[in-house]
């Protein structure tokens, strides 16, 4: 293959998806997926890189001094000895675990990339025993790895691949290793359509600040960001498990959106988006969080330093409402939008997560509640639903005089699939159109009154409000017992003559 033909997606996702097996059976999918992530990033940069110098080598000779000056004004700097093609010239060395490391650490720590890459290879080893075995176990792992990277195919320079390839390649990997890690693995992706609908949702527009506080490995910011229409915003979000951190800090690379503010904190116990001892605002807030977070930090939350529970401490076994608190809190008053996936049980518990509900209604700042099918998640076959809350319905928002919620039953249409079902553009569509056209739609939508929710004691459980029941056919009675006495009748011909047959044969 020459080195300007193009590659397609399903051929780069294949070669990618095989090299999986390096360490398919040796470590759990939750682990390995850092190692071949980390090596598709280190082996894109190496080529944009290795692209770039041919180019000025081209106008400027051997003149490295000067290549090398023009170099340092791209987007990263790639130190030299830390590139891809570096670590595969050393792929024999008994030590190339400890290289590899040093290698990616001489990336990260390059001054020109700190803002960029501090810390995104910090939590991953290549030189660990613990997941990687024995040195001569390891060492062969590692030169398979190498080697898998090196097919003529995997040649990401700018002028074969998109950044748009790269990106989907990148979240393919991620799909898939959530597809093969089970609940464990699930906990850092949302779903492809599941973002998308949330991103269209949100309706977020140029300029806007858009967040994500619970951003997992990044994909339903970058659905959000590319529902924008220009690349006039700016992206924030945040996360609590390092490597998961890591892996969204590398997809928003990827996707050159590396300008975006990613924090790695405890959202609900130490935010990290914060102004002059305040929390940051937004105009666009989406999430889909950890569902019913166990021991999420109920024991201080009456003492928040934001004061973000003033409605009320969720309870400590389930921090569904802790997120979506913190979610408005951030958004912009009069002007921000809320969208966030939760599981039923938001709709409808009591207790405490029922006088939050309660205020939040009363508050007049719930504007949808949208029922998904069961199974869309790998971490969850159970139903979820997402709620939109916007800000502009409050007194002297655009949207003050809007008094009622729009109640949407989505949770018939979906494609069904052998391990998990999936929700295709048209069911998205009607989703969007609905909500946005605010209509009732017999067995499908309902727009409610705040008052009838009132009356309904604040419970927002989907069937309340959306009949979805479908009468069965009036059955006639006679009709069908004149059938039995016809089918006996028949019954009892056909016995009498198989007695006649078995006599003749003399059975």
């Amino acid at each position: 293959m020459a080195e300007t033909d193009k590659i397609k997606q399903d051929e780069i996702n294949s070669i990618l998806w095989n090299a999986c097996d390096t360490f398919r059976g040796v470590i759990d999918p939750s682990e390995y997926k850092n190692y071949i992530l980390v090596f598709l990033f280190l082996k894109y940069i190496s080529d944009i890189w290795r692209d770039h110098y041919e180019e000025y080598q081209k106008q400027y000779g051997d003149d490295d001094a000067r290549i090398l000056r023009k170099m340092e004004r791209e987007r990263f700097v790639l130190p030299k000895g830390a590139s891809y093609y570096d670590i595969y010239e050393q792929r024999n060395a008994d030590n190339i675990g400890e290289l590899i490391n040093m290698a990616l650490e001489a990336i990260e720590e390059h001054p020109a990339n700190k803002a960029k890459l501090e810390g995104v290879f910090r939590n991953i080893d290549f030189n660990s025993e613990a997941n990687l075995g024995k040195p001569k176990d390891r060492n062969r792992r590692l030169k398979n790895l190498i080697n898998d990277f090196a097919d003529p195919k995997l040649n990401l320079r700018p002028s074969r691949v998109s950044e748009d390839i790269i990106g989907n390649a990148y979240i393919y990997l991620i799909e898939k290793f959530v597809s093969g890690g089970g609940k464990k693995a699930g906990e850092f992706f949302t779903p492809a359509q599941i973002s998308k609908l949330v991103a269209k949702l949100s309706q977020p527009k140029p300029g806007d600040r858009i967040c994500d506080p619970a951003c997992g490995s990044g994909s339903l910011l970058i659905s959000v960001a590319n529902e924008v229409g220009s690349n006039n915003y700016s992206l924030f979000g945040q996360e609590a498990n390092g490597s998961t951190w890591a892996l969204a800090r590398m997809n928003m690379f990827l996707h050159s959106k590396d300008a975006a503010r990613i924090e790695w904190c405890d959202t609900l116990n130490s935010p990290a988006l914060v102004e002059l001892d305040k929390l940051m605002k937004f105009n666009v807030v989406v999430a889909n969080p950890p569902f019913s977070l166990d021991k999420w930090g109920a024991d201080t939350a009456d003492k928040d330093t934001y004061n973000r529970f003033w409605r009320g401490v969720p309870p400590k076994t389930k921090g569904d409402f802790a997120f979506i608190t913190h979610m408005i809190e951030i958004a912009q008053p009069k002007e921000g939008r809320v969208v966030v996936v939760a599981p039923h049980g938001v709709l409808f518990r009591g207790s405490s997560e029922g006088r939050i509900r309660q205020k939040l209604i009363e508050e007049n700042l719930l504007d949808a509640v949208i029922g998904l099918p069961p199974n869309l998640f790998p971490s969850t076959s159970i139903p979820v639903a997402i709620f939109v809350f916007d800000r502009s319905r409050e007194e002297g928002g655009v949207n003050e005089n809007r008094q009622d919620v729009i109640f949407i039953d989505g949770s018939g249409d979906f494609q069904s699939g052998k391990n998990q079902n999936d929700l295709l553009d048209e069911h998205l569509d009607k989703i969007v159109r609905v909500y946005s056209e605010r209509q009732d739609v017999p067995k499908y939508a309902s727009v409610v009154s705040l008052e009838e929710i009132k009356e309904n004691d604040f419970n927002l459980n989907i069937p309340r409000y959306v009949d979805t029941f479908e009468e069965e056919e009036e059955i006639d009675i006679a009709a069908v017992q004149q059938e039995i006495e016809q089918l006996e009748a028949e019954l009892f011909d056909v016995r009498g003559k198989m007695a006649g047959y078995l006599k003749e044969l003399g059975v």
